[in-house]
């Protein structure tokens, strides 16, 4: 007898991030805008201990016939960064009949991080509400008190739009909307669009790596992964390849077959490619290429070496890092990165049945390196190195990053705030350094340590894919062969995958994080400035 067909499942209807304007008015002279937030800062340290409130708070204040300050010292407001206070305002104003919500939000010191973490604040305390007109981007300084409007605009706008992230697979829809207009009021700055365009392309990227990391797997699996890739591709105007179970089986991908061999759903490679736009196809060519390399496990049982069912629920995740190269890769002319990228996600499902890889199986990876699996749950190295291998041969490129959420040691070492980064190239480790600090999504460089390479023998391969502890290291030892001499970044997520609770701009579920991290360096002038030849 025939098993019934069962209609695939259907993504509701998710969503959308706030729309984002600029104006050089007072937030308190925006019409049109049912709520106004007003920055708070500490107290000055010569006057009275009163706090201070930002642009346009005294226009308001005398619009409203309320003292705002008095406002927030009854509430106990402090100006601490994310601190929120609210004022109902049931008649509006003279100016803007509609206003009816005041929030009054800390702002700490207002560098970047705090500016970013005031948006995360504000999107939570304006969900559903139509628009919100605000001047916290305004007090942007940094330690020399010089305004810097282009990273003051990234952080907030990233913060105002990850903070009000929402997933859903509810039949009655989502339980809160993000505010749907923000209107950044900046009299104080320039704030051209471009500056405004390209924060909103770097919280965008967040969005979509958290969402798609969000999805769960009976709908997400390599072929649903590789369809999301053509989309972005389509839209973004970028080349895209995608290899199925034959053609990977023909061309030598040996771990993303095995890895995925015991799915009904077989794996897939997924290949973008971007060019920088108005460059003419022979001088493209002599432009340097940087290959992005995303693991994109679309569910993690562990396989035979099974997970227990408490390490196993967040496994819908375990494709953040190609969530991330996707993202990354629909923006990247929204940043007008100036060098050829390519984007390579090796997916699959690690499941379990009679196909499945087993523990002392040896595999041939792409261009002929062994590997002996003494942990079938030790998977995303396998998929990985196939596809840092074809990247390092085929694509000729100045770098390659790979991003994966790989190992459970990471987490240990860092916590759950901090990204693991190994390099072979201090400049490039410094570039990703920095970029990471100025996105939100730091990093943490640990050390490559040769001393730790005999842990990866084999006694009948080139290595084996369970080498033990330190177990983030040893891990990117294993992938260190497969990139040859092109200098190589490796981030190991997993520290960063699972956002257990609410905390600034980060909201329960997964993170999606490396995307704004990737996209600001490859964002700067010269991101492959110093790397080594």
């Amino acid at each position: 007898m025939t098993p019934p067909t069962i209609a695939a499942p259907v993504l509701p209807a998710q969503v959308s991030p706030p729309q984002f304007a600029v104006s050089d008015l007072l937030p308190g002279a925006i019409t049109g805008v049912d709520v106004v937030a007003v920055p708070v800062l500490p107290a000055d340290d010569g006057g009275d201990g009163t706090v201070l409130l930002g642009p346009g708070a005294a226009e308001l204040s005398d619009d409203l016939a309320v003292d705002l300050v008095a406002v927030a010292e009854l509430h106990g407001l402090t100006g601490k960064v994310g601190d929120v206070a609210t004022l109902p305002v049931p008649d509006g104003t003279t100016t803007n009949p509609g206003l009816r919500l005041v929030v009054l939000v800390g702002v700490g010191a207002a560098r970047p991080i705090d500016l970013r973490r005031a948006g995360a604040a504000l999107a939570r305390a304006t969900r559903d509400r139509e628009a919100v007109a605000t001047s916290i981007p305004a007090l942007a300084v940094d330690d020399q008190d010089v305004v810097d409007e282009s990273e003051a605009i990234e952080a907030f706008v990233a913060g105002v739009m990850l903070g009000g992230f929402v997933f859903h697979w509810r039949s009655q829809g989502p339980p809160h909307q993000p505010v749907r207009r923000v209107v950044i009021a900046a009299p104080g700055l320039v704030a051209d669009r471009a500056a405004l365009e390209r924060s909103v392309a770097l919280g965008g990227a967040g969005w979509r790596s958290r969402l798609l990391a969000s999805v769960p797997s009976n709908l997400k699996n390599p072929a649903w992964l590789a369809s999301q890739a053509e989309e972005i591709a389509s839209a973004a105007g970028l080349d895209v390849k995608i290899w199925d179970e034959s053609q990977l089986a023909r061309e030598g991908f040996g771990g993303i077959l095995a890895v995925g061999a015991a799915s009904a759903t077989p794996p897939r490679l997924i290949q973008l490619t971007y060019t920088p736009r108005g460059i003419a196809a022979r001088a493209a060519r002599k432009l340097p290429v940087v290959v992005l390399v995303g693991k994109g496990i679309t569910f993690d049982s562990g396989g035979l070496s099974i997970k227990p069912a408490a390490s196993m629920g967040s496994m819908k995740r375990d494709m953040t890092g190609g969530g991330v190269v996707l993202a990354t890769m629909a923006a990247l002319a929204d940043v007008d990165c100036p060098v050829r990228v390519v984007g390579l996600v090796p997916a699959a499902e690690n499941a379990i049945s009679g196909s499945a890889l087993r523990p002392g199986d040896v595999i041939r990876h792409w261009g002929g390196r062994t590997t002996e699996v003494g942990n079938t749950d030790a998977e995303g190295r396998l998929v990985l190195a196939d596809a840092l291998a074809y990247a390092a041969a085929e694509h000729d490129p100045a770098v390659i990053v790979d991003v994966a959420t790989l190992t459970g040691a990471v987490k240990v070492a860092l916590g759950q705030q901090v990204g693991g980064l190994f390099a072979t190239d201090d400049a490039l480790a410094a570039a990703l350094d920095a970029a990471g600090t100025r996105a939100g999504e730091p990093l943490w460089r640990f050390p490559l340590h040769a001393a730790y390479e005999d842990k990866l023998a084999s006694k009948v391969a080139d290595a084996s894919n369970d080498p033990g502890g330190p177990g983030s290291i040893t891990a990117a030892l294993f992938l260190k062969p497969f990139v040859g001499d092109v200098p190589w970044a490796h981030l190991d997520i997993a520290s960063v995958g699972d956002v257990e609770k609410e905390w600034h701009e980060w909201t329960v579920g997964p993170s999606g994080f490396g995307a704004r991290l990737l996209l600001t360096w490859l964002g700067t002038p010269e991101p492959l400035a110093g790397v080594s030849d």
